[in-house]
């Protein structure tokens, strides 16, 4: 075992050594680091990886801000042009390492300020750019769908930082259910179903249109005397006009039994031949009412066809009311 002694003057000669530096065995020789090396423009915006945002469906147009900064040991000498472009061609190898699907956001949706910008001598940034998002009305992105916009600088008198060249941001435009009322059902007609028990429960209860009837206490039930045939069960309603579709609401059976909902399939349709998916909505088991939008985005529809493909504890499944919005 060694003493302190000896570690105490091992120290001692390292610290001489080190403030000292001659009479020392070892000497450093560093590399050249000229300062030009860590000039760099950069995205401020891409530091902290992607810009997430949901916005509000309105009418106003909502923003976000771009830019590009100079990274460095002094000020530029001289003003830095820097140019800026949406680089789709990035969204497929941001999917694949973030393991995400979004789609590149559609140009109609979104206007830059600007694609060209300088950072004037003697600062250290551009002027803030923004972007301008369309959320409703003509050209507004789909509601609901995550969409991804890559903005990258192209050019400028200086070295890119390679790591923070694009800021790629997440967006996506949220509906408000208090902005959606329920469709007036008064020209509904029921135009095709899987199944409905047409008698054993009673006169005013089982048949699809009990679904309609703006009564809690009444149901649609699946066919369950003289057969019960299994999932996926369905009807098909015909709105009477074509409309916007934003989302379902679901009352349940109120009470206590197996069969609500769980899985959930719609489709649409503006003539009854060609059907659109407008997305899979997962129920919760309870009597509660369950306001829905569609998954896949609003859509232009007169029909609309909805598939129960799974239920709770059961292979029959009933409904109370179903609004849409």
């Amino acid at each position: 075992m060694h003493n302190k002694p000896f570690y105490h003057s091992i120290l001692v000669a390292a610290l001489v050594c080190g403030i000292a530096g001659a009479g020392c065995k070892d000497t450093f020789d560093l590399p050249s680091q000229p300062v030009e090396n860590y000039t760099k423009i950069y995205m401020p915006e891409a530091v902290n990886g992607p810009v997430t945002s949901v916005f509000k469906i309105t009418d106003s147009i909502q923003t976000l801000t771009y830019g590009a900064n100079y990274g460095g040991q002094d000020f530029p000498a001289a003003d830095v042009p820097v140019s800026f472009t949406v680089n789709n061609a990035l969204v497929d190898s941001f999917n694949t390492a973030k393991h995400t699907s979004y789609a590149a956001l559609p140009a109609k949706s979104f206007t830059l300020s600007a694609t060209t910008a300088v950072i004037p001598k003697g600062q250290v940034s551009t002027p803030p750019l923004s972007i301008s998002f369309i959320t409703k009305g003509p050209g507004a992105m789909d509601a609901l769908k995550t969409y991804l916009l890559p903005i990258s600088i192209t050019s400028t008198s200086v070295k890119v930082n390679e790591a923070l060249r694009t800021t790629f941001y997440v967006v996506k435009a949220q509906p408000d259910l208090k902005d959606y009322p329920n469709y007036d059902r008064a020209n509904w007609k029921v135009i095709d179903f899987s199944s409905q028990e047409a008698n054993g429960e009673g006169p005013n209860n089982g048949r699809v249109i009990f679904a309609l009837d703006g009564d809690a206490a009444t149901f649609w039930h699946t066919q369950w005397q003289n057969g019960s045939p299994g999932p996926p069960h369905y009807f098909t309603i015909d709105m009477g006009e074509q409309q916007t579709l934003h989302g379902f609401s679901f009352l349940d059976r109120q009470g206590d039994q197996t069969g609500k909902p769980n899985e959930v399939d719609i489709q649409v349709s503006t003539d009854n031949l060609a059907w659109t998916d407008a997305g899979i909505i997962n129920l919760q088991n309870t009597k509660d009412l369950q306001p829905v939008f569609l998954p896949n985005g609003f859509k232009e529809a007169r029909y609309f066809k909805v598939i129960v493909n799974s239920a709770y504890g059961a292979s029959f499944t009933h409904l109370a009311e179903l609004n849409a919005f």
